[in-house]
């Protein structure tokens, strides 16, 4: 039987069926947009850290154009519990910040 003949003889596909793993649950990451309007804000986002699965993408445009030195407090703070609890935190742009807990890592890269 030459090639063409099994192709013309139509016979049945092959497949192995996986299954899924019941024990696995799917992660539930949720990706938040917050303010840093003020220092106490920074309370909130840090508690949001903590509870994990979060990445929170920060708007802190209005406390850097009003205090850029309570930003920079803020800020520390936020890094400090990023840090303690392996989180991480970037600056994207002039006016965001990223943070993650330990779930994620932001990825850096010399071409961003």
């Amino acid at each position: 039987m030459g090639f063409l003949d099994k192709m013309r003889s139509g016979s049945e596909e092959e497949f192995v069926e996986l299954e899924h793993p019941s024990d696995e649950q799917p992660a539930n990451l949720t990706v938040e947009i917050e303010k840093l309007e003020n220092f106490e804000d920074a309370d909130r986002i840090q508690q949001k850290i903590r509870d994990g699965n979060k990445i929170l993408i920060v708007r802190v445009s209005e406390l850097k154009n009003r205090d850029m030195a309570e930003l920079r407090r803020a800020v520390e703070r936020v890094k400090r519990t990023c840090k303690a609890i392996n989180g991480d935190i970037a600056g994207l742009g002039e006016d965001w910040l990223i943070v993650t807990d330990a779930t994620a890592r932001v990825e850096r890269t010399a071409t961003a």
